[in-house]
């Protein structure tokens, strides 16, 4: 990556590809892994960013100054377009135009927010705290009103429980409504198989789509992203990276707690990278070499050269 790329809006990217895989990062390390693998877009997720940031699970905590400093984070060093879980927009149509507004100030390539109040889903009381259908079709106004005259497009995302026809029908209604109110994507946070994916597309077949978290749980049919693609979902996201960096983590202390030494992580070479430093995965002489230009005074990184194919 160098570290003058270009980013690209999510507009110009779904012109260019017919779906994408947007893994969901936390902070600017696991931007940095997605943008190596060869990702092309990137989903913040609220809860992950509040483990990571805060050490707090997913409580509805999460503020928005938060947000908005790990967006200019990631963005400032990451060309990667990126999708930001605004959760349900910080309060009411006021408070979504401010969020909307700062977060797309701050590098939000897209602004996903729910129709559910806090504390929401990840606390099982998904029914309860569903809002009224036209308080969240304000929010969408709001919300499509402060990203004018930016390349940020806005996702609406519907919680409600699809598992009987009534809620299948209200979920439906529901993205008519924020459609209508403006938004760009559409997301039904409760999708878990092909088949209900399918019959959604069915209603909405020229509309960008979303699948969200495939594989979240071994309960779940598994699926493939390259599955959803025909049915016409633009975006497909899923979480592995927090849970990847966590027990490769976890693996090294352990090791470490257990011999009193740090001689395994030291000379484990993933990737040919030995020692104790990460540098490696970073352009370290991308940035000696800006600084060359500007002070005459050239460097050269001396640690090992990554390489992928040496896993």
């Amino acid at each position: 990556m160098s570290i003058r790329e270009k980013r690209i809006s999510f507009k110009e990217l779904l012109e260019k590809e017919k779906g994408i895989i947007a893994p969901c990062v936390f902070d600017s390390a696991s931007a940095r892994v997605a943008y190596m693998a060869g990702f092309k877009a990137l989903c913040l997720s609220g809860a992950e960013l509040s483990m990571a940031m805060d050490g707090l699970p997913d409580l509805g905590i999460l503020s928005l100054p938060e947000l908005e400093w790990i967006i200019s984070r990631i963005t400032e060093n990451c060309p990667l377009p990126i999708i930001v879980d605004a959760e349900d927009g910080f309060g009411g149509p006021q408070n979504v135009y401010r969020t909307c507004k700062r977060l797309a100030a701050a590098g939000a390539a897209a602004i996903l927010m729910e129709d559910e109040s806090e504390p929401g889903f990840a606390k099982g009381v998904v029914e309860k705290n569903i809002i009224p259908k036209e308080e969240y079709w304000a929010k969408v106004r709001a919300a499509k009103a402060a990203l004018e005259g930016t390349e940020c497009i806005f996702i609406a995302r519907t919680n409600v429980l699809i598992n009987t026809e009534e809620g299948f029908q209200d979920a439906i209604e529901r993205c008519r409504g924020s459609l209508e109110a403006g938004a760009d994507m559409l997301l039904v946070n409760q999708l878990k198989t092909v088949e209900q994916a399918e019959r959604f597309s069915k209603e909405f077949p020229d509309v960008w789509k979303m699948f969200p978290d495939i594989n979240q749980s071994v309960k779940q049919p598994t699926m493939d992203a390259k599955d959803l693609y025909p049915l016409g979902y633009n975006i497909v996201t899923m979480h592995f990276l927090m849970k990847g960096a966590m027990v490769g983590m976890l693996n090294y202390a352990l090791r470490v707690a257990d011999e009193q030494n740090n001689i395994y992580p030291r000379d484990d070479m993933p990737y040919n990278i030995s020692g104790q430093s990460a540098q490696p995965f970073y352009p370290v002489q991308e940035w000696l070499d800006l600084e060359a230009g500007f002070s005459g005074i050239h460097n050269t990184f001396w640690g090992d050269k990554l390489d992928l194919t040496k896993r």
